[in-house]
């Protein structure tokens, strides 16, 4: 008996823009580099889809946008406010069962980056 699916887990590592974020002085006046991580869980899949079109699978494109676009809608305060908007939206996507994801402040101390790591739904 042969495999025939599998779990599938689409993620982008590494994404890095600048975003309007934080309650410092210097954070209110001007953007900030940011890094995020996301993991979408969209359960079991085939191994090979039933065709090869983009139209019948979650194109990561469209998850690129929405994270720089969740980023960049407004300046939020607080890390923890961002991460929940961002995770809230990834989760509305056709077949996402679970998302983590990673918002990381790359230049808030000279010494560490500051992060903020959130799951939700199903892993």
């Amino acid at each position: 008996m042969s495999t025939t699916k599998g779990t599938q887990i689409l993620t982008l590592h590494g994404l890095r823009f600048d975003a309007n974020l934080g309650i410092l002085d210097f954070e209110k006046t001007a953007p900030q580099p940011i890094q995020v991580d996301a993991e979408l869980n969209l359960g079991t899949q085939d191994l090979l889809p039933r065709d090869d079109d983009i139209l019948h699978v979650l194109d990561y494109r469209k998850v690129r946008k929405i994270i720089i676009d969740e980023c960049n809608a407004e300046h939020v305060n607080l890390l923890e406010s961002l991460i929940g908007k961002v995770a809230h939206r990834l989760m509305q996507l056709p077949g996402v069962l679970g998302v983590r994801v990673k918002i990381a402040k790359l230049e808030i101390f000279d010494d560490c980056e500051v992060a903020i790591r959130m799951e939700t739904g199903q892993w």
